[in-house]
């Protein structure tokens, strides 16, 4: 069977400089270009892919005066520079095979609420309007495609998305571990129980 990399949400809204900045965000992008840097095979990858927050109305999940659990700052808006990858993974873009797109019409904080697009359907596919029927598979269904039964979550950020991906991948029953030291979290202070939650689920987790 297959072994794929989840590349969560690493954005240019979620590292330095973008309108959700977490710090460590830009060095995790750098880090993950490193790992790739050789190919995805090199690193022990038989799939990449990478999921994007992408915006259009998700409701409350936008917020004025945000408290930075539930409600937040506007970010990732589909189309816009902050929705994109961060250029720290330009080097290593080519290594992604499918863009998994997210929350278009609500909060969405695990990939697996996403579908998987390739890059050449990324790129020309029209957004939904709402109720419409979204493009792409379902991350589940285009992992088991490709055989995999086996995950590394990384990205941004550990205590939400990366955490989210991470559950459901596993109630999904894949294989997953968490590479905590290629992550970047909202509240730091707060990693150490995040990954115990997920050591809790079953999720490896590895520095």
């Amino acid at each position: 069977m297959a072994k794929a990399l989840i590349i969560v949400d690493v954005q240019n809204d979620f590292c330095e400089g973008g309108s959700l900045a977490v710090a460590g965000g830009a060095a995790v992008a750098s880090s993950l270009a490193a790992l790739l840097g050789n190919g995805a095979a090199a690193a022990g990858f038989d799939t990449v892919v990478a999921t994007q927050d992408w915006h259009i109305d998700p409701g409350s999940h936008f917020a004025a005066e945000p408290d930075f659990q539930h409600s937040w700052p506007v970010h990732c808006v589909a189309g816009t520079p902050g929705a994109a990858l961060h250029p720290g993974l330009d080097p290593v873009v080519h290594s992604i095979d499918a863009f998994v797109r997210k929350g278009r019409y609500e909060d969405a904080y695990s990939g697996f609420q996403g579908r998987a697009l390739t890059a050449h359907e990324a790129v020309g596919t029209p957004e939904p309007a709402p109720g419409e029927a979204l493009p792409g598979a379902p991350l589940a269904e285009w992992l088991r495609g490709r055989g995999v039964d086996s995950v590394v979550v990384a990205g941004i950020a550990t205590d939400f998305c990366v955490k989210a991906t991470a559950l459901d991948a596993a109630r999904e029953g894949f294989e997953v571990s968490v590479a905590a030291g290629l992550t970047a979290a909202v509240h730091p202070d707060g990693v150490s129980a995040v990954l115990e939650e997920l050591r809790a689920a079953g999720v490896g987790v590895d520095d």
